[in-house]
């Protein structure tokens, strides 16, 4: 039997019960999920192991790597340059990165870009993956290139690219890094133990993944999709290996405990206060949270609806049955989320990915639970 455990209420001894199964069926090496009403943690439940010999139990400072999850916390750190007037999601990109609008990107505006609609889901022409780790070198590539698809007309998830396209326009209003300043304006202050680029005193607290058995059912297969996630060269190469882990990319390289994500998702469903601070303002978490673009994604198999870097809970309903609820999921399983509607926040990370690309059972099967216990 696996040891489960954390801080559990008796309300909520069906999701301890499910946690348990997934963990009794062979779905779980080691595995967290965390709930954060009104400010306050409820539901907290951890297990398992966090290497693959069976060694390391999964203790509260387990970090998890997050993958795509990490581009919620992007999205709220461009959502505080808007919140106080230094970016807005209408102008265009090139406004403060002049060099993008080359190749008839000119109009490309902020929201579209972070929303997925700007046609640079990857690189349809080959190149080194080593290259993913030189930052101007990819943020020169991503500015001279032709979009895949008209900018504006639909939205084709880019899984990488993201990352650096939000993170330098970040960069130049900001001035410093997505990751930095994560850290100093709130990982810090708000004592939230998740990182983009994992420093090197944490490498010893970062669970070891267990890959999945199997790639993710991509549907039909296009263009747009294989620059995303199929060529040889749409990710960096190394992504096991700790070089690849200081790499600071807020598209995919988060790692974090499920408490921290789930708090600070708290806060994005509790008007913005996170322990007596204001992450972001009520005004802004309804601009940030409203719908962008619904339709069949060109890259994703998936009818989506993209807010401002978040992914919205219709139509799939992944996270519980609030359609305004927000957040992202990861590859493998992880996945963070916000339900202004309930005050909620919640988070799960694990180490043994799935292959679902969203929607994994198994953190929806305890969010449901969780909500009928609510």
């Amino acid at each position: 039997m696996t040891d489960i455990h954390g801080f559990v209420p008796a309300r909520f001894a069906a999701v301890k019960d499910a946690f348990a199964a997934s963990f009794a069926a062979g779905e779980e090496l080691g595995a967290r999920f965390t709930l954060v009403e009104a400010g306050e943690v409820v539901l907290d439940l951890m297990g398992g192991f966090a290497d693959r010999r069976r060694e390391r139990r999964w203790a509260e400072d387990t970090l998890a790597p997050v993958f795509s999850t990490t581009k919620a916390v992007a999205a709220l750190m461009i959502a505080r340059l808007v919140d106080t007037g230094r970016l807005d999601y209408g102008q265009t990109v090139a406004s403060v990165w002049p060099e993008f609008g080359q190749a008839g990107k000119a109009g490309v505006t902020l929201e579209q870009m972070i929303s997925h609609q700007a046609g640079l889901p990857g690189f349809p022409e080959p190149m080194d993956p080593a290259l993913w780790a030189d930052w101007d070198a990819i943020c020169g590539r991503l500015a001279a290139m032709a979009p895949m698809w008209p900018p504006g007309t639909a939205s084709g998830y880019h899984p990488v690219t993201v990352g650096y396209l939000v993170g330098e326009v970040f960069r130049r209003v900001d001035g410093r890094s997505i990751g930095a300043a994560f850290r100093e304006d709130l990982g810090g202050p708000f004592g939230l133990d998740l990182w983009i680029g994992l420093p090197a005193e944490a490498e010893g607290r970062v669970a070891e993944l267990q890959r999945p058995s199997a790639m993710p059912d991509f549907g039909e297969i296009n263009a747009a999709t294989r620059a995303a996630f199929l060529a040889p060269w749409s990710s960096a190469a190394g992504k096991a290996g700790a070089d690849y882990r200081r790499m600071e990319v807020p598209s995919t390289n988060g790692y974090a405990t499920a408490e921290a994500l789930a708090r600070l998702m708290g806060a994005l469903a509790n008007d913005g206060w996170l322990d007596g601070g204001e992450v972001l303002s009520p005004a802004l978490i309804a601009e940030a949270s409203r719908q962008r673009i619904r339709g069949q994604d060109l890259v994703l198999p998936y009818e989506m609806s993209w807010a401002a870097g978040f992914m919205r809970n219709e139509p799939c309903l992944p996270w519980g049955p609030s359609p305004g609820a927000f957040g992202h999921s990861g590859w493998g399983g992880a996945c963070a989320f916000a339900d202004p509607s309930r005050k909620l926040g919640g988070a799960y990370v694990m180490n043994k990915q799935g292959v679902a690309l969203m929607g994994d059972a198994r953190p929806k099967r305890l969010i449901e639970l969780a909500y009928e216990a609510l």
